[in-house]
């Protein structure tokens, strides 16, 4: 008989279709902030007024901006940020852009919570894997800042309860997790995101067709998540080549972010992503690839890896894309051909000398332990990489 548990974030609200000052100021009174840090993407406070709108409506609550945060969100800058964040007493951190500024988010509540003040300070708790292959994640207090979080990419970190930075010495993204992290309110408002470079909206779009892949293919999977990550699947499959075509559909995007969100939700049962995100956060780190593209290059590749592993619940991922009876690997692969996004390594500047070092730096990612076939060495991952060059 199957058994598990579903462990449900903190997440209190997701709010969505609403205009984002609305939705946030609404929330604000409704948490009590008083001293709001607004941390927004460089494109939303630079080249629209996006943040102007929000600034505006906050009036007094208003606090501080910060506008420098980096891809990858590097420590440096999480600590800059934190600084700023402290100066004005922020009691509430809303983070408006993509994924790397969400995790800066939380990762500002974390050093705020612990007094981080310098790079050594982080490593206390971030996660570590153990020789088993399983992550292990050090017990600490959680942020008491809260925050909300207006995404204007299809990454999904905006769900889960795990921040990601980057240690530039050692050229590694480490994992830092505690169920309070999750951003506490989350706006789904599809209007600021047509200011997204459209690159950026579709790779991080197959970031999120990644997850739901991975975790309808897992070997943890269950009823409950795979209802989440079939919808997903459709959802993304006909609304991202709709924003393609049209990128003021509105309606199109909407169902790209509720897809997202899908993508992510069986995770809380317990379901495990596999190599295509262990590869991808190697590459990332290594090598500067963004999140997006990490998924666009790997995930097809992984696919074909674990198909003699996996075969029946790939075949739920082709017909979840409405090509019933097909492979999934090439589903996929043509999919994100016809998105006009790069399939292999060479087309993210990734040659075959970086090889090795990405393949030993994914061995530290827990992922490519819970890969639906099993994988344990440098050897392995070069499998896959070699089929992507």
């Amino acid at each position: 008989m199957q058994s598990g548990i579903f462990d449900f974030p903190a997440t209190e609200r997701i709010v969505y279709g609403q205009p984002t000052a609305v939705a946030l100021t609404a929330e604000a009174d409704r948490l009590g902030a008083s001293r709001v840090f607004l941390m927004a993407s460089r494109t939303m406070s630079r080249n629209t007024d996006e943040v102007a709108k929000v600034r505006d409506a906050l009036d007094s609550r208003y606090a501080g901006l910060y506008d420098a945060m980096p891809a990858l969100t590097p420590r440096e800058a999480v600590l800059d940020a934190t600084r700023a964040a402290r100066a004005v007493r922020a009691d509430l951190i809303v983070t408006f852009g993509g994924g790397s500024l969400t995790d800066a988010g939380k990762m500002v509540r974390l050093c705020l919570q612990h007094g981080i003040d310098d790079l050594d300070g982080f490593d206390a708790y971030r996660s570590t894997l153990g020789a088993d292959g399983k992550r292990e994640n050090p017990t600490f207090d959680g942020p008491s800042v809260d925050q909300i979080s207006v995404p204007t990419t299809l990454s999904a970190g905006d769900f889960n309860a795990t921040a990601g930075a980057l240690d530039h010495r050692s050229k590694t993204k480490h994992s830092y997790r505690h169920h309070l992290l999750v951003p506490r309110v989350v706006i789904l408002d599809p209007a600021p995101t047509v200011h997204t470079p459209m690159w950026v909206w579709l790779s991080t779009g197959i970031r999120a067709l990644d997850h739901a892949t991975e975790g309808l293919c897992s070997q943890f999977s269950n009823p409950v998540s795979d209802m989440y990550y079939v919808h997903a699947l459709k959802l993304l499959a006909a609304a991202l080549p709709r924003v393609k075509q049209n990128p003021r559909d509105l309606d199109a995007r909407l169902d790209c972010q509720l897809a997202t969100w899908l993508s992510t939700a069986g995770r809380h049962g317990g379901v495990q992503m596999g190599a295509s995100h262990a590869i991808g956060h190697a590459l990332g780190a290594t090598c500067g690839v963004p999140h997006g593209y990490t998924s666009c290059v790997m995930l097809p590749y992984v696919l074909r890896y674990n198909e003699p592993a996996n075969a029946d619940r790939q075949r739920l991922v082709a017909e979840a894309m409405a090509h019933p009876g097909e492979r999934a690997a090439e589903v996929v692969s043509s999919f994100i051909g016809a998105l006009g996004l790069p399939r292999r390594l060479t087309e993210v500047d990734v040659s075959r000398e970086r090889f090795g070092v990405i393949a030993e730096h994914a061995l530290h990612d827990a992922w490519l332990y819970t890969n639906p076939r099993k994988m344990s060495t440098a050897h392995d991952v070069l499998e896959i990489l070699n089929a992507a060059a």
